[in-house]
């Protein structure tokens, strides 16, 4: 049926060739980091923009390998910026040594903040998976262009997963790095106060209409028919408001009471991410007033909307 929304499917074949130089489109080598996990699928995906001169985008975790794979690949050329979708320690923690090894400048949507406040007894889940103490050389802005040997970067702000976060359009082709906003192989984490979800829901429905084809997320493989996969991830994020919404009225009165009937086959190392993103959808349903809650020193409590 014409503007039927595409049905949401993961791809968890990516070959991730960690260590090793991937081209992704003429100008663009993609290199993956050794830190696989529950939250990073196969590593961080770190990129080489540019061929006499380069831009690295995330350089990744700390580790020394994955920094000798990126000193390989850089094979002594110029480097002319460390750039960063965002700064969480999985994609920044290399920018100390990677700059003292390049003497590039650093280029990011500015310091880790918060998307809000924290409120008052509120843990920021993901506080120690953030980078609070880097400071860029130059802070990027929404809709700059920036020129690597030739190659223009279109700087979109796409705030959510956090409130720094940014893509990258490579002007007059069909790629976008996504960074963490939309990766293949899962839905993203929101974790509230580090991101948003209504900022989330806003940054989906804009990289839709960018007109850019295919995405090269910073976790997991190439996204060949980028705007249908968006829009799946969008209704798959818009179904889960419903969900929620639905529990609370059917009587779940905790966070943790809507994990069970939403995420009812869900492994276990994924509950701590499916409970963190159960906070940002119903804070965002709150805001909403499509259902009620109370914020305490012993959790949040759920009720149903009193509009």
């Amino acid at each position: 049926m014409a503007g039927q929304t595409p049905a949401l499917s993961f791809n968890t074949t990516f070959d991730a060739a960690t260590g090793h130089p991937v081209m992704v489109a003429p100008g663009l080598v993609r290199i993956t980091a050794p830190n696989a996990g529950p939250y990073t699928f196969k590593g961080t995906n770190s990129f080489i923009v540019g061929n006499d001169r380069v831009a690295v985008i995330d350089p990744g975790p700390d580790d020394g390998a994955h920094l000798a794979a990126l000193t390989s690949a850089i094979a002594g050329r110029p480097v002319d910026a460390i750039i960063l979708t965002h700064t969480h320690i999985d994609h920044s923690a290399l920018v100390p040594k990677l700059k003292a090894a390049t003497g590039a400048p650093v280029w990011s949507g500015g310091k880790h903040r918060l998307s809000r406040a924290r409120r008052l007894f509120e843990v920021n889940a993901v506080g120690g998976e953030s980078d609070w103490s880097l400071m860029p050389d130059r802070g990027l802005q929404d809709g700059e262009q920036l020129v690597i040997d030739g190659i223009t970067l279109e700087v979109i702000a796409t705030p959510g997963h956090c409130a720094n976060h940014l893509g990258f359009g490579l002007v007059g082709t069909p790629w976008l790095l996504t960074g963490d906003h939309i990766m293949g192989w899962n839905s993203t984490l929101v974790s509230v106060p580090d991101g948003s979800m209504a900022d989330y829901l806003h940054s989906l429905e804009k990289v839709i209409g960018l007109g850019y084809a295919s995405y090269a997320p910073a976790h997991g493989g190439v996204i060949e028919d980028g705007p249908d996969y968006a829009r799946a991830l969008l209704a798959h994020r818009q179904e889960r408001n419903r969900q929620v919404v639905a529990a609370v009225n059917g009587g779940a009165r905790r966070i943790g009471d809507l994990l069970a009937p939403i995420y009812p086959q869900l492994a276990l190392p994924l509950h701590g991410a499916a409970l963190m993103t159960l906070k940002a959808h119903v804070e965002y349903l709150v805001d909403r007033g499509l259902i009620g809650a109370t914020y305490g020193p012993f959790g949040t409590t759920l009720f149903p909307s009193r509009a």
